[in-house]
């Protein structure tokens, strides 16, 4: 098909035009090589075409497999031929497809990069130039070379930067479905679930892949990554190939290895850096990281690492969203089995790198799988935190979740782990430390992975991914595929000195036991449980309670103790009794760590029976913080927003900070000191918007004081003309 059906006749008309040109170019003297002539990207019409639009930026950026227009003053002479370079990367080769050579064709190529004519006129001429669908991305050097009586001249046209299109059907990222192209590459608002598979909780994260210097930032994250220093013309090379750039991408999130962007801390003790709870956006961090001179960010926890890689992954088009997964284990022997001891008192013991997680939180990017094949394309796992190494080094990544859910768990890249994080069996341990004996007091294989949540397209609600990940639960099926990748990993028939014996895992309990919640979960606030203990039994058993709660890190790792009792009671035959528990704000206010958890154990002696672990997780919310806008939100119009906040304690907040942030609807970060609120009293600060586009916007709001860390909210702001 000729451009714009010209016929084959005015096609030719366009090319005398343009010798017309390069004659009047001529005359005014002769171009030298890597002269620039004045060039027009066409950049509102170009971002348009190619969902670039949200781009601050005056460089071109565009979009693969798709043509963009660009228009530059005449460059040469009648007789030669107009050819084009286009280049990326410290040595552009086109073998490694970082160089193409082109010329004016009268149809557009869908294999390689080709021009044709658009229009001409005294000064200018104006090309379509397109892209192959699987091109280099990066940032591209264009020029054009004329040839005329055996001596050839270059000019710079200039540069633009190249993306992946999910909405080309070549690309590997193509996204068929509109609406999910438009949450997970253009959406720049997110929500991130977290708490406990009893509690699940939510907050809101400014992407802002589209902010200021974020593009740029992003590309030097993959001129900073190990592969990069290792070979610079191979690792631009594989940048074409999104399952590459996605496992470079989830090293240089963490700083583990190359001086990556966040440094990771699970202590509870942050006060050389920032609490990984005080971020509410990848943008300052990003920025924070180029300011340093590129030195690691402190601190990051799971969901920090996940956002920030949203963002990067997001900003250069590949298709991504996070992903939370309640009682998430880390499997760190490969055995797909979660080992956790307990000493007599009921105490966590640290004698395991295996850990349940309350939650963990990673990322899912869309792309296709021709290293595996069809089955296995569509969402992949990415995961930025750095947990385990893998080929060396702490990256993971892309795993199909196809193959996680079907056990096909010898598949590139870190399935056993993943797999392990969603399905593991759990194992809990009583450990005698002054013999060194463990004793199995019961195995689960319905504990892990729960509840797998993400963001629903297009509404700020929370959608269940769990069956994506495994068959349902307890179901043969899902036991089938259990063994199936136990089998690839040639764990069936290897002997393993540290499993349960057949007779310990077919040990059955004398009694049964749970926590229950019998008051608000709020901190500032008493914590109320009842301890019901069952006996199954038809004779009487005596129970010796040695209950412990400790606070934790969301990782579930013990930090401050709270509370240590021991109880003893009598259970009559099938008897239910229920021991009440009250642990004081006052007790736990100083032990409690940022992320507001608690665990809660009793560890049951039976006389003449097997002991029984009871155990809970608590999190406590946070007090409410509201949001009011005072009117309606209109391009360039200042307009009034009130956030109040009700002290529910009967002391005083000293220290009170008010974080702001929204894109659109402010430049950066807005810091508020907020005077000291009285106890039981209310709190109201006032500040001022001017929102610079229209839509759905959203307004992030962190509120931190000396009682309290870090209260989040967020508003939806509809923003009109």
């Amino acid at each position: 098909m000729l451009p714009h059906n010209q016929s084959f006749k005015s096609y030719h008309i366009g090319l005398q035009l343009l010798t017309e040109t390069l004659r009047n170019t001529e005359e005014q003297g002769s171009m030298t090589a890597a002269t620039q002539p004045s060039t027009n990207w066409h950049l509102k019409e170009n971002a348009r075409d190619h969902h670039t639009s949200k781009f601050s930026s005056k460089e071109l950026i565009v979009r693969r497999g798709q043509a963009f227009t660009v228009t530059f003053n005449g460059t040469g002479q009648p007789e030669q031929n107009l050819t084009f370079i286009a280049e990326t990367g410290p040595k552009p080769s086109k073998l490694a497809k970082t160089q193409a050579t082109f010329g004016i064709s009268s149809t557009m190529s869908t294999e390689s990069w080709s021009a044709i004519l658009q229009s001409t006129s005294s000064s200018s001429v104006s090309i379509s130039i397109s892209s192959p669908p699987n091109a280099v991305i990066g940032r591209y050097k264009l020029s054009v070379q004329t040839t005329s009586s055996g001596s050839s001249s270059t000019a710079i046209l200039g540069t633009f930067v190249l993306l992946f299109n999910p909405w080309s059907s070549g690309d590997d990222v193509f996204m068929p479905n509109k609406a999910e192209c438009e949450e997970y590459v253009l959406e720049e608002f997110g929500i991130i679930f977290a708490g406990n598979k009893n509690h699940i909780n939510s907050f809101g994260w400014n992407f802002g892949q589209f902010q200021g210097d974020i593009l740029n930032i992003c590309l030097s994250m993959l001129d900073r990554s190990l592969n990069y220093r290792q070979d610079p013309a191979t690792d631009v090379s594989h940048r074409n190939d999104p399952k590459y750039l996605g496992r470079v991408l989830s090293a240089m999130v963490n700083a583990n290895d190359d001086q990556g962007v966040l440094l990771g801390n699970w202590s509870g003790n942050y006060e050389d850096g920032k609490s990984p709870n005080s971020w509410t956006g990848s943008g300052e961090i990003l920025q924070n990281w180029k300011k340093s001179g590129f030195k690691p960010v402190r601190y990051g926890q799971c969901w920090v690492f996940a956002a920030v890689l949203t963002t990067v992954l997001r900003c250069l088009g590949i298709p991504t969203r996070t992903i939370t997964n309640f009682s998430s284990a880390h499997d760190a022997d490969g055995n797909l089995r979660v080992d956790e001891f307990y000493d007599a008192s009921g105490n966590h013991l640290d004698r395991s790198a295996d850990s349940i997680w309350n939650f963990h939180v990673w990322n899912e990017s869309w792309f296709s799988r021709s290293d595996l094949g069809p089955s296995y394309s569509g969402w992949q796992v990415l995961d930025a935190t750095p947990q385990e190494e893998s080929g060396g080094i702490y990256q993971c990544g892309p795993a199909s979740r196809n193959a996680i859910k079907e056990g096909d768990v010898d598949l590139d890249y870190d399935c056993p782990f993943v797999f392990a994080e969603v399905n593991a069996d759990c194992m809990y341990w009583n450990y005698e430390a002054t013999t060194g004996k463990k004793t199995l007091m019961f195995s689960k294989s319905t504990v892990i992975g729960q509840f797998i949540s993400t963001k629903a397209v297009g509404r700020d609600d929370r959608v269940d991914v769990t069956i994506d990940y495994k068959y349902e639960e307890g179901s043969t099926k899902e036991r089938d595929v259990f063994k199936k990748a136990r089998k690839k990993l040639g764990l069936e028939d290897k002997f393993d000195p540290t499993a349960p014996t057949p007779q310990e895992i077919d040990q059955k309990p004398d009694i049964s036991g749970r926590f229950k919640v019998a008051g608000p979960l709020e901190v500032g606030k008493d914590l109320s449980l009842i301890l019901v203990l069952e006996n199954l039994q038809s004779d009487a058993k005596t129970v010796h309670v040695n209950m412990t709660a400790w606070s934790t890190v969301y990782t579930r790792r013990p930090v401050h103790e709270i509370r240590k009792d021991s109880i003893s009671a009598t259970l009559s035959p099938k008897e239910e009794i229920q021991l009440p528990i009250k642990i004081l704000y006052t007790e736990y206010q100083q032990q409690l760590t940022t992320d507001n958890t608690i665990q809660v154990t009793a560890l049951c002696h039976v006389e003449g029976g097997i002991q029984v672990l009871v155990q809970r997780d608590i999190t406590l919310d946070n007090p409410a913080i509201d949001i009011q806008v005072l009117g309606e939100a209109k391009v360039n119009k200042e307009v009034d927003v009130e956030v109040i906040f009700n002290n529910p304690i009967d002391m005083e907040l000293m220290n009170c900070v008010l974080q702001v942030e929204g894109n659109d609807l402010l430049r950066g970060i807005l810091e508020i000191d907020v005077p000291p609120v009285k106890a039981s009293e209310k709190s109201s600060t006032k500040f001022k918007l001017i929102p610079f586009e229209t839509g759905r916007k959203h307004l992030l709001v962190n509120f931190s004081c000396d009682k309290f860390a870090d209260i989040k909210t967020f508003k939806m702001v509809n923003v009109i003309d």
